[in-house]
């Protein structure tokens, strides 16, 4: 069976544990032998085998070089991770550097985030078409020039415009560390890496907070600025460890990329700033964008990545997830600060363990998902993030090492769900559209936050106290936010069973057909 070919999913379709379904054929993704996969993996079997399977003339490298790539990627996303989450920290401090309103200070964080957004997909499509190690060196050459920008900025405009260059690099980062596991990776050694991947992303989420806050306490904003220079000494082994690739045929939709450009920044700025006219412009320009991809030869985004009905199921399931996720890091510093009091150096100090919760045993999540498959890991990440925002729910308004331990189940969940999630996508996806279609996912997941953060802070604003939905919660000004973390779970446990249409009882029919044939 040719492998090139996207195998169906599970809308009704063939399919395995991981939503592929393709046959193996002795080969793995980048065309080499069992012997030449980075990671040394053994064999592809019928199981494990991807839509988006082997592939002629695809790179692959040597085992130590493959286990010095995935610590080197780690490295950089530390830097891209902290990037974003050092800077809300020292708003207030930039606030009064130049003497700026909130909504003006603002800017140094929504700016940042549509760029990031829009950059993460131009950057997978670009990726179908161009080879991974050059895309990473622009992007990383941006990132560091944006740093140096920002570190000697001198007025406020400077400063923003070193914020928007420092986010064209840096979101080809995300982008393109999602897609080196799915292209040089065989599928049963896939898990493994992306759970070490997301340790990575947990960690640095963790820490960004308390280094911005160190940083601008004891040297200045502008030195936050420097740090994300450090990207720029990985280059030399990126170039090296990064196996060569030929360039691919295919021609970049400009006018696709501007509508969908114009629709993502406009729709988040409605959002964000609850403004009706801006998220109506967005609708209009994103219905633009689809008869565009519709009509055009080669548009955009192929209109055939959104027919999976894994792929679309997996898109809904990390929406739901990420932004439920993203509310209760959004809304306990706030929780923190109004009921106990806490200072930002100790709401940071209180999540840091769930961070590190997460860093330390997301790795282990992935190797599940290579030994127990997708679909079994999701379930139990939704589980766990489902029992930490009960929790949060229960415990609102209580000693602060209580929230702290109910953070951790949270965080883990996420660190499980995105390196089990990410592998069951890609599963659903023909090669040649796997950059294209990660860079899809990692603009849902941003959009999803922007979304919840919007809503939940309108809810937090203009909301009473209240009576507390969660029987045994406390009253008073607690219970607004026991009904949130509340309804999160709730929008948790919706996308369990979202999970579980869309692959589990697809994956338990296919085991009893398989027991059956074993029979036979």
């Amino acid at each position: 069976m040719n492998q090139d070919r996207p195998s169906k999913d599970a809308s009704g379709e063939a399919s395995n544990g991981d939503a592929s379904g393709a046959s193996a054929s002795g080969s793995v993704p980048g065309g080499a032998s069992s012997g030449s996969v980075p990671g040394g993996a053994a064999k592809n079997t019928a199981s494990d085998a991807p839509a988006n399977g082997a592939a002629p003339g695809s790179p692959a490298a040597d085992t130590g070089s493959a286990d010095k790539l995935v610590r080197l990627l780690c490295f950089i996303l530390l830097f891209s991770v902290m990037n974003v989450t050092m800077f809300n920290i020292a708003l207030p401090d930039i606030s009064r550097a130049f003497d700026l309103i909130p909504s003006e200070a603002g800017w140094v964080v929504t700016g940042y985030s549509i760029i990031y957004a829009i950059g993460s997909l131009t950057y997978g499509k670009l990726a179908d078409m161009y080879p991974l190690r050059k895309l990473l060196t622009v992007g990383l050459l941006l990132f560091a020039a944006g740093s140096i920008l920002g570190f000697a900025s001198q007025n406020y405009p400077m400063m923003l415009a070193a914020r928007f260059v420092q986010s064209a690099g840096a979101s080809s980062i995300p982008a393109l560390v999602m897609i080196i596991p799915i292209r040089l990776y065989a599928p049963e050694r896939r898990g493994r890496v992306l759970g070490v991947i997301a340790s990575a992303i947990a960690f640095a989420s963790g820490v960004g907070p308390i280094v911005g806050g160190f940083v601008s306490d004891w040297l200045d904003w502008r030195y936050l600025f420097l740090i994300s220079v450090g990207t720029l000494a990985t280059l030399p082994f990126l170039r090296r460890w990064l196996p060569a690739e030929d360039v691919r045929p295919g021609r970049f939709d400009f006018v696709g990329a501007a509508l969908l450009a114009g629709a993502m920044a406009t729709a988040m700025l409605g959002i964000t700033r609850w403004n009706g006219w801006l998220l109506l412009t967005g609708l209009v320009l994103l219905a633009l964008f689809i008869v565009r991809i519709r009509m055009a030869a080669h548009p955009f985004v192929q209109p055939a990545v959104f027919r999976s009905g894994g792929f679309r199921a997996g898109l809904a399931s990390g929406f739901l997830t990420f932004g439920a996720a993203f509310a209760v890091t959004f809304l306990t510093p706030t929780m923190l600060s109004h009921l106990n009091h806490a200072s930002t150096a100790d709401i940071g100090l209180i999540m840091f363990p769930a961070a590190m919760g997460a860093a330390i045993l997301g790795r282990y999540g992935g190797k599940l998902a290579d030994s127990k498959g997708s679909v079994l890991l999701i379930v139990s990440a939704l589980c766990l993030l489902a029992i930490g925002q009960l929790a949060l729910s229960t415990f609102s308004g209580h000693a602060v090492w209580i929230i702290a331990l109910c953070l951790i189940f949270g965080n883990v969940g996420v660190s499980f769900f995105q390196a089990s999630m990410t592998k069951l996508i890609a599963s659903t996806l023909p090669r040649e559209q796997t950059g294209v279609g990660m860079g899809v996912v990692t603009l849902s997941n941003f959009m999803s936050g922007a979304v919840t953060g919007a809503i939940v802070s309108k809810i937090v604003d203009h909301t009473g106290a209240g009576a507390p939905l969660n029987p045994i919660a406390k009253s008073g000004e607690a219970a607004l936010f026991s009904n949130i973390y509340l309804f999160l779970a709730i929008i948790t446990l919706i996308t369990l069973a979202i999970v579980y249409a869309a692959f589990g009882r697809r994956q338990r029919a296919q085991a009893v057909t398989e027991t059956v044939k074993s029979r036979a």
